[in-house]
């Protein structure tokens, strides 16, 4: 993993991409390496520059942010997509995750947590603004989850943790364990159930009903949803 995250920031909002840069290029370890107003510019610069970090808005002209998040990772799998939007609703959440968003943000997010997204994406994380985790659960909710009848029952509680967006230090708040011990958790979970990544998982689970569970599990005490 390089020492500088180069980040690629598509937005056709000259005023947003102007005040993403001057943020991003104030924080230590984050090179903006170029920007895109479209979403054809953004597939393009993504395949010749091939940053670590792509933050890309949904509604934008000549290319959608989602189709244009499926271009980029065809061509560049490793890059890390973070949606930066407006909108929570359904129609754009589900969609986004889909194509293989790595985090769903809305614009209104504090700078600081916005760089700590960058940071935990390119770490391998996956992240969901909590009203586009939620939105993600009315959406794509479904009965079933044979592949779930292998995971123990501290893995369920986990992987309800992800599905309804909590972050790795979030989970071991809530469970009252290490991040290293929920670390060593979601790599048995993505195993057990065959994905590739925290948000296949979380799709997966909230497709599953496992985003409202609030069974107890190892003798802890039972987990909920914040509000």
């Amino acid at each position: 993993m390089r020492d500088v995250i180069t980040v690629l920031i598509a937005d056709d909002h000259p005023v947003v991409r102007q005040g993403l840069r001057t943020f991003l290029e104030s924080r230590q370890g984050i090179e903006v390496i170029a920007d895109a107003a479209d979403g054809e510019q953004a597939v393009a610069r993504a395949a010749r520059l091939r940053p670590d970090v792509v933050l890309m808005d949904l509604v934008m002209p000549r290319l959608d942010g989602v189709e244009a998040i499926g271009r980029i990772l065809s061509h560049h799998p490793d890059a890390k997509v973070i949606v930066l939007t407006s909108f929570a609703g359904g129609d754009k959440v589900v969609p986004a995750v889909q194509a293989g968003a790595a985090g769903y943000l809305l614009k209104d997010v504090d700078p600081g947590e916005l760089e700590a997204a960058i940071r935990a994406v390119h770490r391998g994380e996956s992240l969901l603004h909590p009203t586009a985790a939620a939105e993600l659960v009315r959406q794509v909710r479904r009965p079933g989850g044979a592949r779930g009848a292998s995971l123990t029952p501290r893995e369920r509680d986990v992987l309800a943790s992800l599905a309804r967006g909590r972050s790795n230090r979030e989970v071991a708040r809530e469970l009252v364990v290490s991040e290293k011990t929920v670390k060593s958790h979601v790599s048995s979970i993505l195993a057990k159930l065959g994905v590739a990544d925290r948000t296949q998982a979380a799709l997966w689970a909230v497709r599953e009903g496992f985003a409202d569970q609030r069974r107890a599990s190892d003798g802890g005490p039972a987990t909920s949803p914040r509000s």
